[in-house]
C-alpha cells in the first residue's frame, strides 16, 4: 500500500506502468490518441480513487481494471478500426475511386517506445509481435470482451482466474471466451511478417534498396524488391491496390505526385520498419505526404502502408514540418 500522503510517490507508482497500459489500450482501440487518452483517463481514476482501494490487489492489476473499463466504455457503440481491405475489394490504378472516411475510422501506427516495455528477449518478441497492423486488425474483428480476455490470456499471459476477478466473471466464462476469440482469429488470415531488425543485414539492405528507389522514382528497381501479392493502401482513401504492376501503373499515373519524394527513417512503427515521406512543394522545400509502414515477409516487402493523417502521425513519430535544402 502506497502512503496517500505522499503524492509524488504515488504519481510515481501509476507513470511506472504507463508505457504497458497504452500497449494495452492501443491493442484494444487500434488507435495510439485513443489509447493515450484511455491511459489519461485511466491515471485520474486511479489518483481519484485511491483512496478506496486500500491494497486489496496489485496496483498493477488495478490499474488493469481500470483501463479495461475505460476501453470498454470508449467501444461502446462504435465501429472497429479498419484496414482499407476491409473495406471493398481490390482497386484499379487505371480507374481509382478515391473515396475516403473519417481519420477515426482507420486503424492507426503507433511508435514501438510508446506501447513495448523491456525484458525477457522472448517476450520482447511477442510484444513486438503482437502489435503488428495485421494483428491489431484483427483483433478489431473480435467482440471488445472477447478482444481484453484474448490479449490478457495470450499476449499478457495472465492466469484465467486472474482475468475472470478483473472482468467480475468466471473462470468458465473466460475460457469460453478465449475459445471463441480463438477460432475468429483461425478464421483470419493474419500475415506472418518480420519484425523491424535494424541488426539484420539482410532487412537494412532492403529497405535501403527501396529507400533510393523511391527517393529516385526507379520504379523498375522498386518493383523487383515487392512480392507478387504486395498490397499498397493510403488511409483515409478506401481504396487499396495488389500487385507490383498495378503500384507501378498507380505511380506512373495518379499518384506521380510522389515524384522526387524524400524518406526520413523513424523508429519502429508496430513492429515493422517506417519512414516519413515528404513530397516536393517548391524549390527546396519537401512537405509532409504520409508515414510509410512496410511489411516484409522473406526477403521481399508485402505491405506499403501509407497513412496520410501528417498532421498527427508526424509529430507522434517525432518528424518534422517540413524539410529544407
Amino acid at each position: 500500500m502506497i502512503d496517500a500522503d505522499g503524492p509524488a510517490t504515488l504519481e510515481l507508482a501509476l507513470e511506472q506502468h504507463r508505457v504497458e497500459l497504452t500497449g494495452y489500450c492501443y491493442r484494444m482501440l487500434g488507435s495510439p490518441f485513443e489509447a493515450e487518452d484511455a491511459v489519461q483517463d485511466t491515471m485520474v481514476r486511479a489518483w481519484r480513487g485511491y483512496d478506496r482501494f486500500e491494497g486489496r490487489s496489485a496496483l498493477r492489476s488495478w490499474l488493469y481494471r481500470i483501463a479495461t473499463n475505460v476501453c470498454l466504455d470508449m467501444l461502446k457503440g462504435k465501429e472497429r478500426k479498419a484496414r482499407p481491405t476491409d473495406f471493398t475489394t481490390v482497386g484499379s490504378a487505371e480507374n481509382p475511386t478515391l473515396t475516403t472516411h473519417p481519420e477515426n475510422t482507420w486503424l492507426a501506427p503507433t511508435p514501438d517506445h510508446k506501447v513495448l516495455v523491456g525484458g525477457d528477449p522472448a517476450d520482447v518478441v511477442v510484444s513486438r509481435d503482437s502489435v503488428r497492423l495485421a494483428f491489431i486488425a484483427a483483433l478489431h474483428h473480435l467482440p471488445a470482451r472477447q478482444r481484453a480476455v484474448l490479449i490478457l490470456r495470450e499476449v499478457l499471459a495472465w492466469q484465467a482466474t486472474e482475468v475472470a476477478e478483473l472482468l467480475d466473471t468466471s473462470v468458465a466464462s473466460v475460457n469460453s471466451a478465449l475459445q471463441r476469440a480463438r477460432a475468429t482469429l483461425a478464421s483470419i488470415d493474419v500475415a506472418g511478417t518480420d519484425l523491424d531488425e535494424p541488426d539484420d543485414e539482410a532487412q537494412r539492405e532492403l529497405l535501403s534498396k527501396y529507400v533510393k528507389a523511391f527517393e529516385s522514382y526507379d520504379l523498375e528497381s522498386l518493383a523487383s524488391l515487392l512480392h507478387e501479392d504486395v498490397v499498397l493502401s493510403m488511409p483515409p482513401f478506401e481504396l487499396w491496390l495488389r500487385g507490383a504492376d498495378e503500384i507501378r501503373a498507380w505511380m506512373l499515373g495518379v499518384g506521380n505526385g510522389c515524384r522526387g519524394s524524400r524518406m526520413v527513417p523513424v523508429v519502429s512503427a508496430n513492429g515493422t520498419p517506417a519512414f516519413g515521406q515528404y513530397r516536393p512543394a517548391g524549390p527546396g522545400l519537401h512537405e509532409p505526404w504520409a508515414l510509410q509502414v512496410i511489411e516484409i515477409s522473406e526477403g521481399r516487402i508485402v505491405g506499403l502502408n501509407s497513412f496520410l493523417d501528417t498532421e498527427h502521425l508526424f509529430p507522434l513519430f517525432g518528424l518534422p514540418p517540413r524539410l529544407e535544402s
